[in-house]
């Protein structure tokens, strides 16, 4: 293209100084207020043949981009050889899509509105080219505004690519209004683009008005809403979707994608039964053999505290991607096998399969639950040295978590505050922070509390944290202290929430909770339970209670957290040979923790419980955590 370029000028015109004085001038125009102006008093156009204009038209239309200063250079010669005027039409629509290719957005928009006249508009093709081409959404609006001044009014495409950087809910809440006036509702691509807008700007309501006020609802608009859903955190209205998408008189099929969607819904709740569902409809539509839909469910296996299932797909799936490794090398490193995560990673490097961040996150927190320091060290320097991969925060905090569990807390403040080469965010601080809680390390909890502050990332859990600290060591004072200033700034603790799955329906249960239909049932059961667990030495520890109260209220406050009140409900509803399985929004506190050990010795129970930070495996009276967490 650039020799092409070349011909097009005259051999006279490039050597002249009054063309290299025009070049120049064309090249140092580096603001789009100056442009416009320029653009006015461009130099009267040299006399130019019908056969160079047919060649520019030509040239034109057959360039894709070209570098922002060669684009001017051509844009400079055009203009002093009129060959654009020559040939408005095929020539001028052809110059304005290689303008929008070539230039920043608001320059290029500077050069459409200077040159875009009824003569030299382009068909709507190249218009909507145009609009993709520019990179800023509001400049691309008002290209469309103005092509549809000029009698162009575009099509449901045009709108539809107006969407697709729409960052703004204002932006949205525009676009829609186009397409309800302009008719365009029943155009499937469309109004899953203004779907998908609506979620990104977080209007998770607005974009379900929407799909239901569609007339065709194809399984790309269902996936659209599933995905909302879960960007909004609704990830049981998301698991409904899959049945009334089957159901009733929708007679959609979900897909691949539907598939995997579920998936991870079911691994952010820990539904296993309706994971195993959407599985077994993979297999009976052909979804099985796909690789993204076969890495999703080894997650959910792992996210259920299912290691063995999900190890048998992987060993089931034939061709093993980067993800699938990572996807079961974090697996087993969250439910607390970490040599065997070590082995599966070493295994990984056998295959010729080579590591990625998400691989290194996985084996650094397989050496974080275990508590392997050197094999941690170990693999940060394999990660920095042998592959070359910088470390982010989520590999630093599996080393300060690691160096947590060794009781290497200064050595981990030094890390983080003096070796590490990113910026430290909240969650590191708040991983040095719950190590201090188990430690018992007062002074260090107040400096890293600091740190949050000084961050305005400081949340409820971690003035709760700072209160365990507190407590650990029996400084009801500090406590009150911090409950005050707790109270003064109108902090407000997340309220602790426990779910259980039972037949793909998820029961959800808060701390004294009267809302279940069997409530009755379950607290007799739970009386039942502590009884049992107090004739075998069961003792609340009332220092995971931090209201005001004294020990008799303070053991009473915590017989009926939504942890005991789950297992109390699991035990009435689950056969002796099944598992157990919660999941908690929050970490497990000291007292639940303990209920759950002796309970699984004295009922002979397998639970397995998700909190926010890992998984526990109770069995036997022992935990998978060994009591740090």
């Amino acid at each position: 293209m650039g020799g092409a370029i070349a011909r097009l000028v005259d051999p006279t015109e490039r050597t002249s100084g009054s063309s290299k004085q025009n070049l120049a001038t064309s090249r140092s125009r580096p603001s789009r207020a100056a442009m416009a102006p320029h653009l006015a008093r461009a130099p009267r156009p040299t006399p130019a043949s019908s056969s160079s204009a047919a060649a520019a038209a030509e040239l034109l239309a057959s360039a894709s981009r070209l570098p922002a200063r060669r684009f001017l250079q051509l844009h400079a010669h055009l203009l002093r050889t009129g060959l654009l005027a020559l040939s408005p039409g095929t020539a001028g629509s052809a110059f304005l899509s290689l303008a929008a290719a070539s230039l920043p957005s608001p320059r290029a928009l500077a050069v459409l509105h200077h040159h875009l006249t009824p003569a030299s508009l382009p068909d709507t093709f190249r218009c909507n080219a145009i609009l993709g081409a520019l990179s800023d959404p509001h400049d691309a609006l008002r290209f469309l505004r103005r092509m549809r001044a000029l009698g162009r009014r575009g099509n449901a495409f045009s709108l539809a690519i107006l969407l697709k950087p729409c960052r703004t809910l204002a932006h949205a809440r525009q676009l829609h209004a186009n397409v309800v006036a302009e008719g365009h509702l029943r155009d499937a691509l469309l109004a899953t683009s203004l779907m998908r807008c609506y979620a990104a700007c977080g209007e998770g309501e607005a974009a379900r008005n929407l799909f239901y006020e569609m007339p065709v609802r194809d399984t790309v608009a269902w996936n659209v809403l599933i995905s909302c859903y879960m960007r909004n955190r609704r990830t049981k209205d998301a698991l409904k979707l899959f049945q009334e998408m089957r159901g009733g008189e929708n007679e959609v099929e979900p897909d691949d994608v539907t598939c995997i969607l579920l998936l991870q819904a079911c691994t952010s709740l820990g539904a296993l039964d309706f994971g195993e569902q959407v599985w077994e409809y993979a297999k009976e539509h052909g979804y099985a053999g796909e690789l993204k839909v076969r890495n999703s469910l080894i997650a959910m296996y792992s996210r259920c505290g299912c290691v063995e299932k999900a190890y048998q797909v992987f060993c089931d799936t034939p061709r093993k991607s980067v993800v699938t490794w990572s996807a079961m090398i974090s697996g087993l490193a969250a439910n607390g096998f970490g040599k065997d995560a070590i082995s599966a990673f070493e295994e990984m490097i056998r295959s010729d399969v080579a590591p990625d961040a998400q691989t290194f996150t996985g084996v650094l927190s397989a050496c974080s639950h275990s508590g392997l320091v050197d094999e941690g060290f170990r693999f940060l320097d394999m990660m920095r040295y042998g592959y070359r991969l910088m470390p982010n925060v989520c590999h630093y905090g599996c080393i300060v978590d690691l160096m947590g569990r060794a009781g290497l807390l200064e050595e981990a403040y030094e890390l983080v505050t003096k070796e590490m080469k990113v910026p430290p965010d909240a969650t590191i601080w708040r991983t040095l922070l719950g190590a201090c809680r188990v430690h018992g390390k007062v002074d260090l909890g107040e400096r890293v509390i600091s740190h949050l502050i000084e961050l305005k990332a400081q949340q409820a859990g971690d003035y709760v944290l700072l209160l365990n600290t507190y407590a650990a060591v029996g400084d009801w004072t500090k406590v009150a202290e911090v409950r005050k200033l707790m109270k003064e700034k109108g902090i407000q603790t997340t309220p602790g929430c426990t779910t259980v799955e039972l037949n793909g329906e998820v029961h959800e249960f808060i701390a004294d909770d009267d809302a279940h239909p069997r409530k009755v049932e379950i607290y007799e059961k739970l009386n039942e339970i502590n009884m049992h667990l107090r004739i075998a030495g069961y003792v609340p520890n009332v220092s995971s209670e931090l209201h005001d109260l004294d020990s008799e209220g303070k053991g009473s406050a915590l017989a009926y957290h939504s942890e005991k009140l789950a297992i109390a409900f699991a035990l009435l509803v689950t056969p002796q040979h099944r598992p157990i399985r919660l999941a908690k929004n929050l970490r497990v506190c000291v007292d639940c923790h303990n209920f759950t050990k002796v309970f699984s010795g004295i009922y002979n129970r397998l639970v397995i419980v998700r909190d926010r930070t890992r998984f526990h495996h109770f069995q036997g009276g022992q935990c998978s955590c060994n009591d740090y967490w």
